[in-house]
């Protein structure tokens, strides 16, 4: 019973832990995109990207209306398709996102002093890119085009940011009509910036390598790999299309930190390998996968 005790006190701490951990994200990423609407996209008149952007539209037009606010408000039809299309851990987080997000939006206030529209659209999209990149790297979102997002993920294999900008090409139309087309001009700076660092912050930083190696030493390559590298090789069989000979190929997908250590390796052995080395998008499995936890 004491050892069961001390079982249960572990998991309820490291769950604990966890929950502390995805709200520290939250927390931090919001303050980040909360900081450059609020100092950079208002003070310049820019649209902003997903429903915040929708938001910001509103505001303009009738300027009364709390950004805050809106953001909440825009949030309810969309929680309610997350309710069915994502993970119900990943929509309890997401609702404490949006509340945490239109919080940040309501108090969190600091001027910047760029008065350049193009280094404030730069500013801007570095900002909230790597502060919505942050929020999606816990087990939530802040809701608005996260949850879209993810949606689009699970069933279509579309990365992140690139739901954000065909979504965020709409708002900037209806900026452009609505309100002004310099504007949406210097915006669609600011959410191309944005959509490049959402990737880089959720994908990016653990992107893996897919290899082809092609090499005498096959099996030798093979080995070391699997016993330095730590990393699973799958043989192909070929033939050379010029000389015809049978040759053995080999398949491994590594982690992009491991790619300088593996390529010394293989050049140890075999200074005339053949390598190619391929970006992927996502990778399933228990060890190397680096598919999002939505």
């Amino acid at each position: 019973m004491i050892i069961m005790a001390s079982v249960i006190d572990r998991m309820t701490a490291r769950a604990s832990g966890q929950i502390l951990w995805n709200l520290f994200l939250m927390l931090t990423g919001s303050i980040l995109c909360a900081v450059a609407v609020n100092g950079i996209l208002i003070p310049q008149q820019f649209f902003g990207a997903g429903f915040t952007g929708v938001a910001l539209i509103i505001h303009y037009l009738f300027p009364p209306l709390p950004v805050s606010a809106l953001y909440l408000i825009l949030n309810i039809p969309l929680f309610a398709l997350g309710w069915f299309y994502v993970g119900r851990r990943f929509f309890l987080y997401s609702i404490a996102g949006m509340l945490i997000f239109s919080g940040a939006l309501e108090w969190v206030h600091i001027p910047f002093p760029v008065q350049d529209k193009i280094l404030s659209a730069l500013l801007a999209g570095i900002i909230i890119g790597a502060g919505s990149g942050i929020i999606l790297r816990s087990l939530g979102s802040a809701g608005g085009l996260d949850i879209l997002s993810v949606m689009f993920v699970k069933s279509f294999s579309i990365r992140v940011g690139t739901t954000i900008l065909g979504c965020n090409s709409v708002i900037l139309f209806a900026g452009a009509i609505f309100i002004s087309l310099e504007g949406a001009l210097y915006t669609l700076v600011y959410i191309f910036v944005n959509s490049y660092m959402v990737n880089l912050v959720v994908t990016g930083l653990s992107q893996r390598k897919a290899l082809f190696i092609i090499s005498p030493q096959w099996e030798k390559i093979s080995h070391e790999i699997m016993e330095k590298i730590q990393r699973g090789v799958t043989i192909i069989k070929g033939h050379g299309g010029y000389t015809g000979r049978e040759m053995q190929i080999l398949y491994t997908v590594i982690t992009f930190q491991e790619l300088p250590r593996l390529k010394q390796l293989v050049r140890g052995i075999d200074p005339e390998v053949f390598v190619v080395v391929s970006d992927t998008q996502e990778v399933m499995g228990t060890r190397i996968g680096n598919q999002p936890h939505w």
